[in-house]
This record gives C-alpha cells, sequence and structure tokens, in this order.
C-alpha cells in the first residue's frame, strides 16, 4: 500500500510505501497493560522511615521475677519494652517504647520503600508499542479516541516532509492546511466543578502528536503539539491515559526508519 507525502505548502506530493508495521494486529489490552505498568514504576517510592520508631533509649523486654532490680514483678504492669522517665531508689516512672502498641512506636508492617518494580517483558513492550503505531492509521480506532470528531477528510497516516521548514510559523501553517478545520492544538480550559479547588485548577487535552527520525532536529516551542524523536518513542507518547489512537504526523526520515523495524 501506497501513501502520499504532504509537502511543506501542505500539499500532496510524491507516493512512499507504507511499511509492513502498520500491518500489525490491534491489541489494545498490552497497550492498556504496558501502560498501566509505566505508570506505576514512575510513581515516587513510599514508606517510613527505616529507624521511625526506633530512635529511643528503650531496655528489652522487662522481667517479672522477684527481688531483682529494674523488674516489673509487683507493679501490675505489662511486661514490654519501656524507657525510664524518672527514678528514684528501685521505684521507677517509665513509659512503653519502642514496640507498635506504645505512643510513638514503629508501625507494626509499614509500607517498604525498597519495594520492587514491576518486570516488563521487552517482547511484549516491543509488539505493544508495535500495535499503537498500527493503530495511528485505522481511522476506526482514532475517530473512537476522539469523540467530538465527527469524520477525518484525510487519509491515515499522515505523512510530512520537513526539509524545507526553518521556523515554527511555517510548521504551524503547514499542519492547519492539512488538518483543515479538526483541533490538533492543546488547548487549556478551567477545570469546572470542585476539582479547581484541589491541585487541578486546569484541564489540557493532548493534542497532535509529530514523530520524527532519530537524528532530526525539529524542535520548536510554543507551537501547541508534541514532537518526539523515533528512538524516544514510549507507549505514553501514543496512548494518554491508556488509550490508542492519537492524531500523529510521521515525518518522511520517520518512515523511512520504522520501514527498518523487525
Amino acid at each position: 500500500m501506497k501513501i502520499k507525502v504532504y509537502n511543506e505548502k501542505g500539499e500532496k506530493g510524491k507516493e512512499i510505501e507504507l511499511p509492513i508495521i502498520f500491518n500489525t494486529e490491534f491489541r489494545p489490552d498490552l497497550i492498556q497493560k504496558i501502560f498501566r505498568i509505566y505508570r506505576e514504576n514512575s510513581k515516587q517510592p513510599y514508606g517510613n522511615y527505616v529507624l521511625a520508631g526506633k530512635e529511643v533509649s528503650a531496655s528489652g523486654k522487662i522481667k517479672h521475677r522477684r527481688h531483682k532490680w529494674k523488674t516489673a514483678y509487683g507493679h501490675g504492669i505489662a511486661r514490654i519494652p519501656r524507657k525510664i522517665m524518672t527514678r528514684r531508689g528501685e521505684r521507677f516512672f517509665w513509659v512503653g517504647a519502642f514496640v507498635p502498641n506504645t505512643v510513638g512506636g514503629f508501625r507494626t508492617h509499614p509500607p517498604k520503600v525498597g519495594q520492587r518494580k514491576l518486570r516488563i517483558n521487552k517482547k511484549e513492550v516491543y509488539l505493544a508499542l508495535k500495535s499503537d503505531i498500527a493503530a495511528t492509521s485505522k481511522k476506526d480506532i482514532v475517530l473512537k479516541r476522539y469523540e467530538n470528531l465527527n469524520d477525518l477528510k484525510i487519509d491515515l497516516p499522515v505523512v510530512i516532509n520537513t526539509e524545507k521548514i526553518k521556523k515554527a510559523k511555517e510548521f504551524k501553517t503547514m499542519l492547519l492546511k492539512i488538518f483543515d478545520d479538526v483541533k490538533i492544538f492543546k488547548e487549556k480550559k478551567i477545570r469546572p466543578g470542585r476539582g479547581k479547588r484541589r491541585g487541578r485548577k486546569y484541564k489540557q487535552n493532548a493534542g497532535l502528536l509529530v514523530i520524527i527520525g532519530s537524528k532530526e532536529n525539529l524542535k520548536f516551542a510554543n507551537v501547541g503539539v508534541d514532537i518526539v524523536n523515533l528512538n524516544k518513542l514510549s507507549i505514553e507518547n501514543l496512548s494518554p491515559g491508556g488509550v490508542p489512537g492519537r492524531l500523529t504526523v510521521y515525518t518522511e526520515q520517520a518512515m523511512k526508519e520504522i520501514g527498518e523495524f523487525k
């Protein structure tokens, strides 16, 4: 199958062969699985301080024998580790410490800081990535993701030639001509309801994704789209929120490199 390449003016030009990778079977279950693992592994490790509640000078389990120094015999108290607050002769005022059932003691089973991250099967990651790339060329999957998008008048995937583009304004104009009335740029809105008072005042859509070659330099600031090099591409770029079918544009160089995938 062949697909046309858009030039710097936003017009169709030469044709190129579509890589075989776009015929990969669509696997939404695998995409969501890998996305969930990435999200879990990216969270900041949480756990208690290792010595929390243990930095007290408390004697071990108090003995309950007669006629012995520092014992609890005859005082009607439990035999838990205690620290001495005051003492007068053989009389002590002590409080429980160290163990979980005492004030200021450590927790019974606190979360461990050094918990291992979820393992990822490399073959599954590669298959999910190929499936996600293939999903960007299927209109039914793309339209299912975007509820406000009724129809797409262009063929997918969209391939552009950026050799003559030097400025961000030229790049933006080309994208507008290709997609016409489709909203492709990021929009930041104030969230309705009480969520705006809970640390999430704004909500923003993902916008268009532009995939460029591994060594291409097309980094424009404030364009309103995400630009990612092919060698840094991940499931999180192609499926924000774990939902595949993001509107994606490929450069001609990126398509050549994708064609080399096995």
